[in-house]
């Protein structure tokens, strides 16, 4: 069975020092890194592409910038965000969000679909609309 990695970035220690002990005797997860140095947590993603990243939140109303900047590069990263103050734990994750948008069957809006331009066959009705009737 594949343990489930996961890298401990909390500050203060004493707030490490209690997920290590909650999760070090579990046979499953394995601890891939204990971080003090938030700036650094990028960085150790990167080289020991944790499962689970558990960090620090001192705001667990607003999801901390870290959060989007590491599940935009990592959609397969899990983050737990303590915030002990306010005895909250926030649970984050990337999912797949499939988007479609109706095109003009043309020519020009297939290959602006290919170049990454959304045209929507709506707007380009009502466009082609009010040039005709100028």
């Amino acid at each position: 069975m594949r343990k489930i990695k996961v890298l401990i970035a909390n500050r203060p220690r004493l707030m490490r020092e209690l997920v290590m002990a909650t999760i070090s005797d579990q046979s499953d997860i394995e601890v891939v890194g204990v971080l003090e140095d938030e700036a650094t947590i990028p960085r150790m993603v990167e080289q020991s592409q944790p499962d689970v990243l558990i960090i620090a939140s001192d705001r667990p109303e607003d999801r901390p910038h870290l959060c989007d900047i590491l599940l935009e590069r990592y959609p397969h990263l899990r983050i737990l965000a303590l915030a002990p103050q306010q005895d909250t734990t926030v649970f984050y994750w990337a999912s797949l969000d499939i988007r479609s948008n109706r095109i003009e069957n043309s020519e020009e809006s297939i290959l602006n679909a290919l170049r990454g331009r959304k045209l929507v066959a709506s707007t380009v009705s009502e466009t082609e609309s009010s040039s005709r009737a100028n």
